[in-house]
């Protein structure tokens, strides 16, 4: 065969071009991590935009109604008892709301997986100290712990933060300790462990990865579990306090009103159904797609009709 006949072979594509290409076939994922994108936006740059619309009031626009195209545009979801449009409010609460969930998840993950990869390869001994702290912690319920915690404590966003991460962490632990525990007695383990290489490098290096696309998966779906603990909190009175406003925290808000402004509660209440329903389409869509065994779902084309 000739140098002229030879076949070039294309280099495989960008992972990142990789995995859009597999989130554009899937249209319900798409639509999800596009609205998440604008919640993210939302919680960046809400503040900075709409903090001194979203706090001045308006007695004359008291529980104002929705899509009364006649006023402006950031009163057509209404306003609220005191005259504050609930569009701007709810823009610039997805900062503390999605603060609070996402300081929750990195922490309670870090420290749960930290302490999953000590438990799952180090000795019997120390797991079982680790595993009984986490029987411990899950001993309480989740959301019971917090009212006690932060009735004791003052309420803010950097406790509501730890409460929340340290309900969390048995999650984490139990999960990456029993990956660890299969994934160590696999071949290239063994294979890094006869050629010398230190625990932590087998830990991190080796094991680690395997176990990593299970916990984002779980942390995408924690991320809503939190999101909603933090409003249930806030519409007991005992998470973030005001001027700090939360989705929750309106939701409770506007309970007084409910049967003559139904949208006080509705509006805010929709935010975080659609935040938690597309977190959780994501997730199943990260399932797969992390996933070698089921990935070719999402990269098969397909066939038209």
């Amino acid at each position: 065969m000739s140098l002229s006949d030879t076949v070039a072979i294309p280099a495989p594509p960008h992972p990142v071009m990789q995995v859009l290409r597999m989130l554009w076939r899937d249209k319900v994922a798409l639509a999800a991590s596009v609205f998440l994108v604008f919640i993210v936006f939302c919680a960046i740059f809400g503040p900075a935009l709409f903090e001194d619309i979203a706090t001045k009031q308006n007695l004359r626009g008291r529980n104002a109604a929705p899509f009364d195209f006649s006023k402006d545009w950031i009163f057509w979801l209404g306003g609220d008892a005191l005259g504050r449009p609930l569009l701007a409010r709810i823009i610039v609460a997805a900062q503390n709301t999605i603060m609070v969930a996402a300081g929750a998840v990195v922490c309670s993950l870090l420290i749960g997986t930290t302490l999953g990869l000590i438990a799952g390869y180090t000795s019997t001994r120390v797991s079982q100290v680790i595993m009984r702290l986490a029987d411990v912690i899950m001993s309480f319920p989740s959301l019971l712990l917090a009212v006690i915690v932060l009735y004791m404590l003052a309420p803010s966003v950097t406790n509501l933060i730890i409460v929340l991460a340290i309900t969390r962490i048995p999650v984490y632990l139990r999960t990456s300790r029993a990956e660890v525990l299969e994934v160590r007695e696999r071949m290239f383990v063994q294979a890094a462990q006869v050629m010398g290489a230190s625990t932590g490098r087998i830990v991190f290096r080796h094991i680690l990865p395997i176990v990593f696309p299970t916990l984002v998966t779980i942390a995408t779906l924690d991320f809503a579990f939190v999101m909603l603990a933090e409003s249930s909190l806030s519409f007991l009175g005992i998470g973030i306090q005001p001027p700090e406003i939360t989705w929750g925290m309106m939701v409770a808000q506007g309970r007084p009103y409910l049967t003559t402004a139904w949208w006080l509660s509705f509006w805010p209440g929709m935010a975080i159904i659609l935040t938690t329903l597309s977190l959780n389409l994501l997730s199943n869509w990260m399932r797969t797609a992390l996933d070698p065994v089921q990935r070719w779902r999402l990269e098969t084309t397909p066939r038209k009709k």
